[in-house]
């Protein structure tokens, strides 16, 4: 097992080559079995994991719950986003697993067992640990330098402006926890679940399924379902503010942009507030 991880690695390590299918039960040892103790974070989509190879270097494994692979669309929906992209500003795929396994399970506890198609999908990416964006402009002390803030903000720019432009993929889940920062605090783009890829002549689409981040998202995607590169870019404008401001308020008013939005997730009316 030891010399089948050692040759897994080498593929992993090769800087030129496009993301490798590997085996499920290499993700499994690295990870000592997906154990809590390797976990990084959890989404609603899946949960990250460290990875630690035979070398001692860190990767990061994201395994899809069982309940988002139904269908395999999120899944190819993402690893087709993140095929190819490399940028020093957007997390880079480097390895995928798609197994499926038959297995006899319990039928919803009646003691009855039948044999089930068991898919397994894992998305595999160099290891960003320095936390998210969202931990240095929400633990209340903010104490980035002003330079620092600036870098931040145009390394966010230099990712979307290449996602946009050379890969025509719009992220439409952009926000402070999505930004992985490294050792140096240089911005990674992450987490494409939710992203679309845009033909060469498209420039928007209309969607009935609007899942996305109250607070971040754009109005017309999220009451009109517009998809459109200025989804992610009003995306952006939140995020500046937060870098900027340490809050997510609108610039010239004092009621945050959250506040437009009932608990259920409805949206109030802005005039009934100005009254």
């Amino acid at each position: 097992m030891a010399n089948s991880n050692d040759l897994w690695e080498k593929k992993l390590q090769d800087p030129s080559a496009t993301p490798v299918p590997l085996p499920f039960e290499f993700l499994r040892a690295i990870t000592c079995d997906f154990s809590s103790e390797q976990e990084l974070g959890r989404g609603e989509h899946g949960v990250v994991y460290k990875g630690v190879l035979p070398s001692g270097k860190f990767i990061a494994v994201k395994k899809l719950f069982q309940t988002h692979l139904m269908d395999d669309k999120k899944f190819q929906n993402e690893l087709s986003s993140l095929m190819g992209i490399k940028h020093q500003n957007v997390v880079q795929l480097i390895g995928y697993c798609a197994e499926t396994s038959f297995e006899m399970v319990n039928l919803q506890g009646s003691g009855k067992h039948i044999m089930d198609e068991i898919p397994k999908r894992l998305l595999c990416f160099e290891y960003v640990g320095n936390k998210s964006l969202h931990y240095y402009v929400s633990d209340g002390t903010f104490d980035l330098e002003w330079d620092m803030r600036y870098e931040i903000i145009r390394g966010i720019c230099d990712g979307l402006h290449y996602l946009h432009e050379k890969c025509r993929t719009v992220h439409l889940d952009l926000k402070p926890g999505n930004i992985l920062m490294d050792a140096t605090m240089v911005p990674n783009i992450a987490d494409f679940g939710l992203s679309r890829i845009f033909g060469d002549k498209q420039s928007r689409i209309i969607t009935e399924n609007r899942p996305g981040t109250l607070g971040y998202m754009a109005p017309e995607y999220s009451f009109q379902g517009v998809v459109s590169m200025k989804a992610d870019i009003f995306s952006l404008g939140i995020i500046m503010i937060e870098i900027v401001t340490g809050r997510r308020d609108y610039p010239l008013t004092a009621i945050p942009y959250m506040e437009h939005f009932n608990q259920d997730g409805s949206f109030q009316n802005i005039s009934c507030l100005e009254e």
